[in-house]
């Protein structure tokens, strides 16, 4: 098939439903494949025509001899079968009941939807949450009451002819096919329309079974059919492939500026790695993660792919310099699913580790060519330091891969595509389940599928069919899940030879020099190396003794190359190389009080910022927000760059008497500047759960909450649960005679491409939006990682408890204390997020996510904190017990401090920041604290409901306010909180007391209040 016939297939796919499906569905005469849809692919697959020609779906104009169902003969049956796997994958089956029809040539038997198994969604709207089971009843809410039938066809059909393509007088399928990929959910409406709004985005693909969109339908359809066209067989496969490592590669930092380097540069190359699928067969063709929206995907849709910038206007990474350009944000996991063509999934597969080694390569080798011409070591020819590259970058990064293909599932009957034969199957997944070769595993063993595998005839001689492979998905994906794994485990090394001096950050490979004799002594000794002339001349690429690797010394200028990338991209200035500095990140809230007052510099401070000219740094988001257009803004980054450039200097007191210039400029003669940040780090709980079809169970149906924590519920929702309400009724009364399929509707519903769809949706929602929202507008922190459920940021102390709390809602997009027209514009409710009239789909009300948090000193080595804060992480998914969180209190002075808790047991984090304001008190002393410590250690272990514990604690929190804070703070109810969360930990109550207390001292040191 040649490339053009390859995307016009696509295309057709896409547009093989429309969009309005559930608008129109029992209410269009034409039907929903009569009216938008064929009209568009008619009109694609024509001369061209008028722009007039488009205005009406029933314009005589558009009806040709040379189509079936409105798509070219020779790609209808590829559709169809796309068609039907996709919605097999995605849905259960229906029942269909056999009619009499009567045609020219006489009577005929047919099939048809059972009447009480069609809903009219334009009268009964109602979604159902995908992940949670949740319904939402727009009707009730006024939804959908005046929809316009004709005016909605009409306005879905201008919105995709808007998207078509051309070059000169033909269609560019390819291009057509992105934009109605990128831009298809996306209806642009005039302000008098506003009865579909973001609705759009969320319309159901089947109205039976409300719980995935159509958007969902079509990708899924759209890949199926690419993968089918580009198989000489007609085959596809799933291809599951991962690149690492990850953690050693981002751990390996010396500042927040490495660790913001490489999270950025790994997620780069995930892109790099997926790219070639998107090249070839579309970025539909990657189902997890989904890439609609990606910043970076974005840019390579303009520029790569040339749709028109006009579409991207409305986008944010086309505005904004490099303190809040999305572009700037890492925002891609390092592993993907993706369906392809089985013939060519391992050359594709091969392609990927070729194009991301060499993409890194050639990364790798502009970073050596700026080093040498600003060390001035340039050389006519090959430079050592090349040869080192190549050497250090052999085999990296790491690519590991597994391809199960389709047709290990054959038809007995071709032609309807059903009655499964799953023997090669089967004796595929043996050895990766331990069982024996014949014996049912994972989904073939399933309730389910004891039902699907074979035809089924009800009482009243409706016949409920067999599926088609699509259904088999979870089973094929589950197998790629375990090749993969397997591949890992088994994974080779080329031994690379490293025998002189080490990267002074890694430890690990020869660092990169013109003169191989260098390697032979320390480059303590040496001052002529290339890094000794670097960090003269660029201290931003290397400190002075600072010897780099390749890895490292691509990471160390991998901010610089961005930023230069980015400002060709977009054709502005204000791009510079990305500053991340933990000292800037602890004096934020200063900063942020300072230019609320005034701004005003203390005596001989200007002096010190026009001698030593420091170099300006990022300041956050919220800050550059809440002070925009003030002069003093351009000052505040200098400040903060007058303290990176005093630590730099080797004069102690010229050194000193700059700190105290800045501290005398932001507090006046009292007052410490603040010298500690935070560092957080989410995850979501049970992600391979989440993506295996084994995540927990919805919303409890007594309480109206999810379940308790505890070991993940198998298989999630049953099939009967995703059903309209409307059906489950005739559902149960036509199955109430037949086991099978009664044991089908209750069974644990199987994993399905929309459930990859759904969790992918939700995790680029929360990650690329509500992740910076919460973090960086919200809170003055920094986002330095976010890619999915993971969430790598640096915060100032006085924002880490509410902003941490506030991102743990919004993964699950529920926020019990959401306050109504919050000034933010964020809104969470019910596992959905509407933000500045945007609405999102998230995870839902029953995911939990873990975080791990560390306060540290900013000069603490960064290595020992990230340590630190994987240890936490730990700590609150296995001694929290997930949905929980642990923060370590790193003293400069020494002694590490942790505190665990669960989220919403008790309010521990409202109850921390209560107590933190309890301390601030002026009135307060901080003996409140220590006094109790000091009487806890003889304290034995609370039982019962802790009365003497309470009362003491009472007691001594009073006893130490001077019976001055009675009118601002409840002591005793503070006193009753703390002993009641006390008694929830499963062991060490008092251990776990000594530390809430210590915690809330510390926070209520000078500075560190957000009240302030």
């Amino acid at each position: 098939m040649d490339d053009n016939t390859f995307w016009q297939l696509k295309l057709h796919a896409r547009l093989h439903d429309p969009a309005e499906k559930s608008l129109v569905l029992l209410r269009d005469p034409a039907g929903h494949e009569g009216g938008t849809c064929r009209a568009l692919q008619r009109f694609l697959s024509r001369a061209p025509l008028a722009a007039e020609a488009i205005g009406s779906a029933d314009s005589p104009a558009l009806h040709g001899a040379v189509f079936t169902q409105g798509v070219p003969r020779e790609q209808y049956e590829t559709l169809r079968r796309a068609d039907w796997w996709a919605a097999a994958a995605d849905r259960p089956q229906w029942p269909l009941e056999e009619i009499s029809v009567t045609t020219r040539s006489g009577v005929q038997k047919t099939l048809k939807v059972a009447d009480w198994a069609q809903v009219n969604w334009a009268k009964y709207p109602v979604l159902i949450h995908p992940l949670t089971g949740a319904e939402f009843d727009l009707g009730r809410h006024g939804g959908l009451k005046d929809t316009d039938l004709k005016d909605i066809k009409s306005r879905s059909l201008q919105h995709f002819a808007s998207l078509v393509l051309r070059h000169g007088d033909q269609v560019d399928w390819q291009r057509t096919l992105l934009a109605c990929w990128r831009f298809g959910p996306e209806l642009r409406e005039e302000e008098d329309f506003g009865k579909l709004g973001e609705l759009w985005k969320v319309l159901p693909a089947d109205t039976r079974v409300p719980d995935h969109s159509i958007w969902d339908h079509l990708d899924l359809t759209s890949a199926f059919a690419g993968a089918f066209g580009a198989d000489p067989d007609g085959e596809a496969a799933l291809l599951t492939l991962s690149i690492g490592p990850v953690q050693p590669f981002i751990a390996a930092a010396r500042s927040t500026s490495d660790l913001w380097a490489g999270s950025h540069l790994l997620a780069r190359l995930a892109w790099e790695a997926m790219r070639p699928l998107c090249e070839e067969l579309g970025p539909d063709a990657i189902l997890f993660p989904r890439l609609r929206g990606v910043p970076q995907v974005d840019l390579w849709l303009r520029d790569d792919c040339g749709l028109p910038p006009a579409l991207f206007t409305d986008c944010d990474w086309t505005r904004g310099a490099t303190d809040g350009n999305p572009l700037f944000t890492a925002a891609l996991p390092n592993r993907f699913v993706a369906v392809v063509p089985r013939a060519r999934a391992e050359a594709l597969a091969r392609q990927v580790e070729e194009r991301v080694r060499s993409w890194l390569l050639g990364c790798g080798k502009t970073v050596v060519d700026r080093l040498l011409t600003e060390a001035g070591l340039e050389t006519p020819g090959e430079a050592h330091c090349h040869r080192q590259l190549r050497d250090q970058l052999a085999g990296f990064p790491e690519v590991h891969w597994a391809v199960v293909p389709f047709s290990l599932i054959r038809p007995r009957n071709p032609a309807r595509q059903t009655d499964l034969d799953t023997t090669a199957l089967s004796a595929a997944m043996a050895p990766f389940f331990g069982v024996e070769p014949g014996q049912p595993c994972g989904f073939l063993a399933s309730p389910a599928w004891q039902v699907l595998q074979r035809e089924t005839v009800w009482a009243d001689n409706t016949t409920f069919f067999s599926p088609n492979p699509g259904v088999l998905y979870p089973a094929v994906y589950d197998l790629a899940e375990r090749v993969l794994a397997a591949a890992k485990s088994v994974r080779s090394f080329d031994q690379t030879e490293q025998t002189g001096w080490r990267c002074s950050l890694t430890g690990e490979t020869e660092w990169l020099t013109t003169e191989p004799a260098q390697l032979c002594q320390s480059y303590r000794r040496q001052t002529d190396t290339l890094w000794a002339k670097i960090a003269e001349r660029q201290p931003a690429w290397a400190k002075k003794g600072e010897h780099l690797g390749a890895l490292s010394a691509i990471k160390r200028l991998w901010p610089t190359l961005f930023a230069e990338e980015v400002a060709r991209a977009l054709g502005g200035k204000g791009f510079r190389r990305f500053v991340v500095s933990t000292h800037t990140m602890a004096l934020s809230h200063q900063l942020d009080r300072w230019l609320h007052n005034g701004a005003c510099l203390a005596d001989g401070c200007a002096d010190a910022l026009a001698r030593y000219d420091p170099e300006p740094v990022a300041l956050p988001r919220r800050l550059l927000r809440d002070h925009q257009g003030k002069p003093a803004l351009a000052i505040a980054r200098r400040l903060a760059g007058l303290l990176e450039r005093a630590a730099d200097l080797d004069e102690p007191q010229e050194a000193e008497r700059l700190r105290r210039l800045v501290k005398d400029t932001l507090l006046g003669r009292s007052g410490r500047l603040e010298t500690y940040y935070s560092l957080l780090l989410l995850d979501g709980d049970r992600m391979g759960a989440w993506l295996s079809g084994d995540g927990p169970k919805g919303l409890d149906p007594d309480s109206g909450q999810p379940p308790l924590p505890g070991p993940v519920a198998a298989g999630g929702r049953s099939y009967r649960d995703g059903f309209h309400p409307r059906v489950r009724a005739g559902f149960d009364a036509h199955a109430s005679r037949q086991p099978l399929l009664q044991a089908y509707a209750g069974a644990p519903r199987a994993l399905s491409p929309n459930r990859h769809l759904a969790i992918s949706g939700a995790l680029n929602d929360f990650s690329l939006t509500l992740v910076p929202q919460v973090i960086e507008t919200e809170f003055r922190g920094r986002v330095i990682y976010a890619g999915g459920d993971d969430v790598l940021a640096m915060l100032p102390v006085a924002d880490l408890f509410p902003a941490m709390q506030r991102l743990r809602w919004a993964y699950s997009g529920n926020d019990p204390d959401q306050v109504s027209g919050d000034r933010t514009g964020l809104v969470l409710r019910d596992g959905f997020a509407l933000l500045r009239g945007r609405l999102m789909r998230l995870m839902g009300t029953a995911a939990t996510a873990s975080a791990g948090a560390v306060i540290a000193h900013h000069q603490a080595p960064l290595g020992a904190v990230l340590r630190e804060l994987r240890l936490a992480e730990s700590r609150a998914k296995n001694e929290g017990g997930r949905d929980a969180f642990c923060l370590s209190l790193i003293k400069r002075s020494g002694g590490t401090r942790q505190f665990t808790a669960k989220w919403g047991e008790g309010e521990p984090v409202a109850l921390l920041c209560a107590l933190r304001d309890f301390l601030a008190d002026p009135a307060v002393s901080r003996r409140a604290v220590y006094n109790s410590l000091e009487w806890l250690k003889d304290l034995p272990e609370p039982d019962g409901n802790g009365a003497m514990l309470e009362q003491l604690l009472a007691y001594q929190l009073t006893r130490q306010s001077e019976g001055k804070t009675a009118t601002n703070h409840d002591v005793p109810d503070l006193a009753r909180r703390l002993t009641a969360l006390a008694l929830l930990q499963p062991k060490d109550r008092i251990d776990w007391l000594e530390n809430a207390l210590a915690v809330a001292e510390f926070l209520a040191r000078q500075g560190r209040t957000a009240g302030e």
